[in-house]
């Protein structure tokens, strides 16, 4: 039973799913669209929105908040001054996540497009 978990672990350290998050978070800012797998992309989703919320918000403070999240200077001033104000007037669901029609020849996962909504 999955009681009271809230989230995927993909079998990995606190640490290595921190690293993930902040990689496909830095690449989906600063490329503004991602190839990766539905599971991966469906957990990026709980990360990037309060990162876009700070954004939309502008302040010093959250500007801050933001890099302690995802220390990574350039991608979160993109994130500040040209991805967060074309979300002025919404109020979440930044993303799109497209499921691809073929999955990965590896092993077999299934695959999506990541990329913000306009």
């Amino acid at each position: 039973m999955r009681h009271r978990v809230k989230k995927k672990h993909f079998d990995r350290t606190k640490e290595q799913r921190l690293a993930l998050y902040r990689a496909l978070a830095r690449a989906l800012i600063l490329d503004e669209r991602i190839e990766t797998t539905v599971e991966r992309a469906k957990a990026l989703r709980s990360f990037i929105e309060p990162l876009v919320e700070l954004g939309k918000e502008g302040t010093l403070h959250a500007r801050r908040l933001a890099l302690s999240r995802l220390p990574d200077k350039p991608a979160i001033s993109k994130l500040f001054e040209e991805i967060a104000p074309r979300f002025e007037d919404r109020k979440g669901g930044y993303i799109r996540i497209i499921k691809l029609p073929l999955r990965r020849k590896g092993d077999g996962a299934q695959m999506a497009i990541v990329e913000w909504v306009e």
